[in-house]
């Protein structure tokens, strides 16, 4: 799956108006712009961003409208363990479920990997962004005390991928596993 097939396939749950591709290297002053002003106190260095982009484990997409970049995300892939590097979208932007959509978009890029799990950091006050996560079926199985600049602890979450498609049984034939 290419990044363009990653992201046709969570843009069907787009609003109108959003589009989804991936980053190419003219989107990051743009995407440097957004993480400064979403993260001040943790947001990543620019060159940072120019190394992931290029970096050939890594897989990073911009939500659009119009012409405006308004959420970004990107992945690490390292078969069988994917991690979410990063994730956000515009605070006029939350509560349509952009958030979703660029998570989809990252889970069907790891299983196309071959990723069987991902990983994600996200700051013990976050509430919000826990919450996206635990309905995508993550659980927090660790927590880096004081991870942040500032001191903020930072949970480890783990989410178990299942590929799109029709229940499979097990071996057993007892046990269905449902999917995402």
């Amino acid at each position: 799956m290419t990044g363009h097939e990653a992201a046709g396939a969570a843009a069907s749950s787009l609003q109108e108006g959003y589009a989804l591709r991936p980053m190419q290297p003219a989107d990051l002053d743009e995407v440097y712009a957004l993480e400064t002003s979403l993260f001040p106190e943790d947001a990543w260095p620019r060159r940072m961003f120019d190394e992931e982009l290029a970096h050939p484990t890594r897989q990073y997409w911009v939500l659009v409208r119009g012409r405006e970049i308004v959420g970004y995300a990107g992945m690490m892939c390292i078969p069988p363990v994917a991690d979410v590097q990063t994730i956000a979208v515009a605070s006029g932007h939350e509560g349509k479920g952009l958030g979703s959509a660029l998570l989809r978009t990252l889970h069907e890029a790891a299983i196309h990997s071959r990723g069987t799990e991902i990983l994600l950091e996200v700051r013990s006050d976050n509430h919000r962004a826990q919450e996206l996560y635990k309905r995508f079926g993550y659980e927090h199985i660790h927590t880096r005390p004081g991870y942040y600049g500032d001191g903020h602890d930072a949970l480890i979450m783990r989410c178990e991928l299942v590929p799109a498609g029709p229940p499979q049984r097990s071996a057993d034939g007892r046990t269905i596993h449902g999917n995402r």
